[in-house]
């Protein structure tokens, strides 16, 4: 029987703009806060802070501002663990920023990042290092919303077929509807990502972008391309789709106090185990795990499990698995992060 594709061992290149974050702190409304808390967000550098949490090498490839948020964002990066040695810093251009409202409905998030120092990433950044030694390349659906120069640094990226790359690409379709113009994101989108190897994709998300009736395997239908394609189905469970069929992994019940972020978690979680050579069962419980360390934490980054326990929960038969309750679980249902 041949081995299941997996992508070789290596440090990760994780490509996209990352922000300064405010927040109220504690939370409550915007309009009502008095005191603001500053972190950082960025979907792509959430994925290298969790792999260089799992002990796997990651670069996180992007721009700042030269200014205090820049300087900011860029340390606050580095201090997980992630080489930030390739970050340009712009002197022209400033650090985008994005403000979240939290309320009754869930978290509104305002952003400020038009003309942001990422915005103006382009192709000629996969150029030499740290590509040149990469395993994989990490890319999401916001980059290519930012700009034209970022649409062609991730078409570019995407456009040599996946045989003749030099590592593999991992593409999570992250579609944030306010950064595209009206009724381009779908096709955009679907094309880029039927050119990855790796594709991470929410079934809500896949629905409101392709069709409200998609199945699983109907988007499978849709993104023929992807080696391994991961259908994340909101509260319920995670499946990927691969050359030996569906596997399907409950999410675990935990308790949650912001989902922001638990996706961009999943995705390092999954990601890593594959590195290692894990099963496709083995990476979607990593995945559910990492998010799990998201969702219980107000900013996008929380810490893991100690090993042991990870290790544990990673071997569990499968009725225990469905049956777990994280201890820290207060009558939520199960959960996972958009």
């Amino acid at each position: 029987m041949t081995a299941p594709w997996r992508p070789a061992p290596g440090r990760v290149v994780c490509v996209g703009e990352t922000m300064a974050a405010l927040a109220p702190d504690p939370p409550r409304p915007l309009a009502g806060a008095d005191a603001l808390r500053l972190s950082t967000a960025g979907a792509e550098s959430n994925v290298a802070m969790y792999l260089a949490d799992h002990g796997i090498p990651a670069v996180w490839l992007s721009a700042v501002g030269d200014d205090p948020l820049g300087h900011r964002v860029r340390a606050a990066v580095a201090a997980a663990g992630v080489d930030v040695g390739h970050v340009l810093v712009d002197p022209r251009r400033p650090t985008g920023l994005l403000v979240k409202d939290p309320g009754p409905a869930g978290t509104r998030v305002h952003y400020y990042r038009a003309g942001s120092a990422a915005s103006a990433l382009h192709p000629g950044l996969l150029d030499g290092e740290p590509l040149r030694s990469a395993a994989l390349l990490h890319l999401t659906g916001i980059t290519p919303a930012l700009s034209p120069s970022c649409r062609d640094l991730v078409t570019g990226a995407l456009a040599t077929p996946a045989g003749e790359r030099p590592y593999a690409i991992s593409f999570d379709v992250n579609h944030r509807a306010a950064l595209w113009p009206q009724g381009t994101a779908p096709g955009v989108l679907r094309d880029l990502a039927d050119r990855a190897d790796i594709v991470l994709v929410g079934l809500d998300e896949a629905q409101q972008l392709w069709g409200a009736d998609l199945t699983v395997a109907a988007v499978r239908d849709l993104l023929p391309g992807p080696r391994i394609l991961v259908v994340k189905d909101g509260a319920r469970a995670a499946t990927a789709v691969t050359a030996d069929g569906a596997c399907t992994v409950p999410a675990l019940r935990t308790r949650v106090v912001e989902p922001v972020g638990a996706g961009d978690a999943f995705a390092a979680g999954f990601l890593a185990a594959l590195l290692r050579g894990g099963s496709t069962v083995r990476a979607l419980r990593l995945g559910h795990i990492t998010a799990v360390s998201a969702l219980k934490v107000t900013g996008d980054h929380g810490p893991l499990p100690d090993p042991a326990r990870t290790e544990r929960l990673l071997g569990l038969a499968d009725a225990d698995w469905e049956r777990y309750e994280d201890p820290d679980r207060t009558g939520v249902d199960r959960v996972f992060g958009q």
